[in-house]
């Protein structure tokens, strides 16, 4: 396998989440269930008496099941199973991806979370616009980066200032996938910062 091909897969395998807790625990309900279906099947072949219930038990109980249950019952046992499909569904298409970003490197697989992306973002922004280390919050997500600025009361900051140095930030950590700017500066200012 080449260097290349080896630190994408590293860098995939730290951006985006396994899905093996939600396939091993599936695969062991099931288990567990055709294990207890096969052993209730052996027991009736041989006579021996059964677990829970014999598979001549579990057929008319399942055939029974529409006329001695209330129909709200059926449908909401339907809607359950459905909803339990519909979950373990999108467990396995969504996209699974972490809060984290990788950055351009020719030596090494570089991965940073968005918490760390947002704090130095926020102290940028911060050291630009001379403000006190809670007036300015930044959130990081896929694609984007919103910076919201609450400035003290009767000082305005300069909010081209503020987007260029946040671009310059964001430019210098040569993150693989281009992320957008916002800046946001609150009309309501903060007293005494």
């Amino acid at each position: 396998m080449s260097r290349e091909r080896s630190l994408r897969r590293l860098i995939r395998r730290e951006t985006h989440s396994s899905r093996a807790a939600t396939s091993i625990v599936a695969a062991v309900v099931l288990a567990a269930a055709f294990l207890w279906l096969a052993v209730e099947a052996v027991l009736a072949l041989l006579g021996g008496s059964t677990l829970l219930a014999s598979p001549a038990q579990l057929g008319s109980w399942l055939a029974g099941v529409p006329g001695t249950t209330v129909p709200a019952g059926l449908v909401a046992a339907g809607a359950g199973i459905a909803l339990l499909g519909v979950l373990l569904l999108g467990t396995a298409l969504r996209a699974g991806r972490r809060p984290r970003h990788a950055l351009d490197s020719e030596r090494s697989a570089v991965v940073v979370d968005d918490e760390v992306i947002a704090a130095a973002v926020s102290a940028r922004a911060r050291r630009t616009a001379r403000l006190a280390p809670g007036q300015v919050t930044t959130t990081v997500g896929r694609r984007s980066v919103h910076v919201q600025v609450r400035p003290t009361s009767g000082m305005p900051v300069d909010g081209a200032a503020i987007s260029t140095a946040v671009e310059r930030e964001l430019t210098g950590y040569a993150i693989d996938r281009r992320i957008a700017p916002r800046v946001t500066i609150s009309r309501e200012g903060v007293l005494g910062q």
